[in-house]
């Protein structure tokens, strides 16, 4: 960006490191000098939260906001029925209306934590929905007066088609029309709304300058894109995945504890960077706490956890995981705010010469009578400590645990556990124990009413 921007919003995306590339940076520029413009995002509901991935989209619409302007959350309740195929290898699978309202009501849950959407000032957020003016459409209309209006041709030229094409993977005629729905919500938020610009990781740029175009030729008005880069991790690694998974954004799908250990456990070379793009803090101590070096960079890990986690889950919930870090790693203790399993009776396994009723029993008969076993009466059962791992999320498969004790990479209360074959008394679990799995990886296990 080599455009020196005079506006506060311009401004603090260029110094922040957010923009990749804007339609036309004089002409936005000009309109935010100008008064409150309101800007979107659309998230397409194809899941019950986003992960973090999507958190550089949310924070540019919070500056927007905190700027003096208005930010539109647009979910994608009418596009997520087709399914965006940019840059994919193959066709989304395809949801239920219900699903997709599911996964909506989830996804909504993140939005309050960043953007304000109940102040009375003239930049008070809107959040929509897509499928009120998609829903109702009439095909033949649709096609005559919008459709026109897209050369396929220069459609098949975008790069998040041509990959696929040139990849010899099949492009659905479903998916095809992805792009002019998103463009048709561009113009409709502009007719509706007065909305001047779209954001979107830079893999949209296609998608957004349809909608700029079809908004000019039908209604002859003047509006702009801006895109942010689609992060990496400085190893290469996509933002937002991790061996264990997506990071997601809401707390009933990772734990606030878990989300602070995923920015605790930053590659250095991204500690300035991510301060700059996922907090508030000043870009000057971003770069200073950025640039710091040895255990001095682990400090700024933990500012950075801390933040992001603030602003996400609130201060309480970060000073807890915070804690609790100390409290496991550096104290060598167990630390109440880990992840825990809650082990039941019908979990364990009979290791003593179990009665020979127990051998006809049912399943339902077997659970019935574990859980009316009390104190003593369970010192003859135990759990395998790859049920444990696996259980508990450390693993994902039996495969993966044996591999990971086999590496010398589980311990079970800090003390490392060589044998797959190794079971723990259920008597010993009336008291949380800390499983581990490597160096940064926990989980508390203990039995549900164990007395």
């Amino acid at each position: 960006m080599t455009y020196s921007p005079k506006s506060d919003f311009l401004n603090v995306m260029q110094a922040r490191g957010f923009v990749a590339d804007c339609t036309d940076y004089q002409g936005f520029d000009e309109a935010l000098l100008a008064g409150v413009v309101p800007g979107y995002i659309g998230f397409d509901a194809t899941a019950k939260s986003l992960h973090v991935g999507s958190l550089i989209q949310i924070m540019m619409l919070r500056w927007l906001q905190k700027t003096g302007h208005q930010p539109i959350t647009l979910m994608g309740g009418g596009t997520t029925k087709v399914g965006d195929p940019s840059f994919r290898a193959d066709e989304r699978p395809l949801l239920t209306p219900d699903q997709i309202d599911d996964n909506i009501a989830g996804i909504k849950q993140v939005f309050a934590a960043y953007i304000d959407y109940d102040t009375e000032a003239p930049n008070k957020a809107l959040m929509l929905n897509n499928a009120e003016w998609l829903d109702g459409l009439n095909y033949l209309e649709f096609l005559r007066d919008i459709g026109r209006h897209f050369s396929v041709n220069r459609m098949l030229s975008f790069e998040s088609v041509k990959s696929r094409l040139d990849r010899e993977q099949s492009l659905s005629f479903l998916e095809f029309n992805y792009m002019i729905q998103q463009a048709y919500d561009f113009l409709e938020l502009n007719r509706r709304y007065g909305c001047l610009v779209q954001f979107g990781g830079s893999d949209q740029w296609g998608n957004i300058v349809n909608g700029i175009d079809l908004t000019r030729r039908v209604l002859d008005h003047e509006i702009y894109g801006l895109t942010s880069h689609l992060l990496t991790t400085s190893d290469g690694k996509k933002m937002g995945k991790t061996a264990e998974g997506a990071v997601w954004l809401n707390a009933d799908m990772k734990s606030p504890y878990d989300f602070w250990q995923f920015w605790r456990n930053t590659t250095d070379a991204d500690v300035g960077r991510f301060l700059k793009l996922y907090t508030e803090l000043p870009v000057e101590e971003c770069d200073r706490l950025g640039a710091l070096g040895g255990s001095e960079i682990n400090e700024a890990k933990i500012i950075l956890a801390n933040e992001v986690t603030t602003l996400l889950h609130g201060a309480e919930a970060a000073a807890a995981a915070e804690a609790t870090a100390r409290e496991v790693f550096e104290k060598g203790g167990v630390g109440d705010d880990l992840p825990t399993l809650e082990l039941h009776k019908h979990d364990l396994t009979w290791i003593g010469n179990a009665p020979e009723f127990m051998g006809g029993m049912s399943l339902t008969e077997r659970n019935q009578f574990l859980s009316g076993l009390t104190g003593s009466d369970l010192s003859e059962f135990h759990v395998n400590i790859v049920t444990l791992l696996v259980k508990s999320g450390l693993s994902k498969s039996s495969k993966e645990a044996k591999r990971l004790i086999a590496e010398n990479g589980a311990r079970l209360n800090d003390e490392l556990v060589t044998d797959t074959g190794f079971m723990i008394k259920a008597t010993d679990l009336s008291m949380p124990n800390k499983l581990s799995a490597g160096k940064k990886r926990h989980a508390l296990v203990k039995l549900t009413q164990p007395a």
